[in-house]
């Protein structure tokens, strides 16, 4: 079957392209860029903030848009801007909840960050590879454009508890995480507010669903069962078969 691909193709990282928390594969690399010289501009959208996701694309694909904090970090041009952020009584509130349930979490501003969860926890060996930014006090952010809660008492009733007041919920089950964002924001939300409308997407979990269910051409990464209902293709989670589709759609016609 011929698939007619869009000019843009977004890519979701840990999980998608990344699958050691650090680096991509280099057979992934050579099917980004193949894709790019076959003409498709190319985004990298994320849950990480921008400053995790540079190491992890040790510098290449320069011109590449980001999308970080799921969608509350673009960087455009290599400018990094924040697009959003907790109201100071949204996250009184929410901090008010991560309290009631005792929990750990990473709070991330537009480029430092503050973490109270537990010091051998691995979300550490992904956060400020590069060592660019400072691990400061909660206070001390100018702004907080994400929050991953990594510990807690009971994360489904934090998640839940969250849901009821209205506060956006990625509850990452099998990862023991709940991320946290501001308002409505997310991927899709960020990219559309970049003009672009019209893209395929590759994503692997909950945070991507509408990032695949706007798509062109959606591609599940895994098996995450919320993104059968959006997915045109599942392929493997593993870097030979997500090369193999990323070169797949770098062959195929553009409409």
């Amino acid at each position: 079957m011929i698939i007619f691909s869009a000019p843009t193709t977004v890519f979701d990282i840990d999980g998608t392209l990344c699958f050691d928390g650090r680096t991509i594969d280099p057979r992934i690399l050579s099917a980004l860029d193949a894709c790019e010289r076959a003409g498709h501009e190319l985004v990298f959208a994320s849950a990480r903030p921008i400053r995790d996701l540079l190491p992890v694309l040790e510098g290449a694909f320069p011109s590449a848009t980001l999308i970080g904090g799921n969608g509350s970090l673009v960087s455009v041009g290599g400018r990094v801007r924040m697009r959003a952020a907790f109201k100071p009584k949204d996250l009184a509130e929410l901090l008010d909840e991560a309290g009631r349930f005792r929990a750990g979490y990473l709070a991330d501003g537009p480029w430092d960050y503050a973490y109270t969860g537990p010091e051998d926890h691995p979300i550490l060996t992904r956060v400020d590879q590069s060592r660019v930014a400072r691990r400061v006090q909660l206070t001390e952010l100018s702004a907080v454009v994400k929050l991953l809660v990594v510990s807690a008492t009971d994360l489904f009733a934090l998640a839940a508890s969250c849901r009821a007041r209205g506060i956006a919920v990625n509850h990452h089950v099998d990862e023991a995480i709940i991320d946290f964002a501001p308002g409505t924001t997310d991927k899709y939300e960020a990219l559309a507010s970049l003009g672009i409308t019209r893209y395929n997407a590759f994503g692997n979990d909950i945070n991507d669903l509408t990032l695949l269910r706007h798509a062109h051409h959606a591609v599940r990464v895994g098996p995450h069962p919320a993104l059968a209902p959006v997915a045109a293709v599942t392929v493997a989670p593993d870097p030979e078969s997500v090369a193999a589709e990323i070169l797949r759609l770098a062959a195929a016609p553009t409409a």
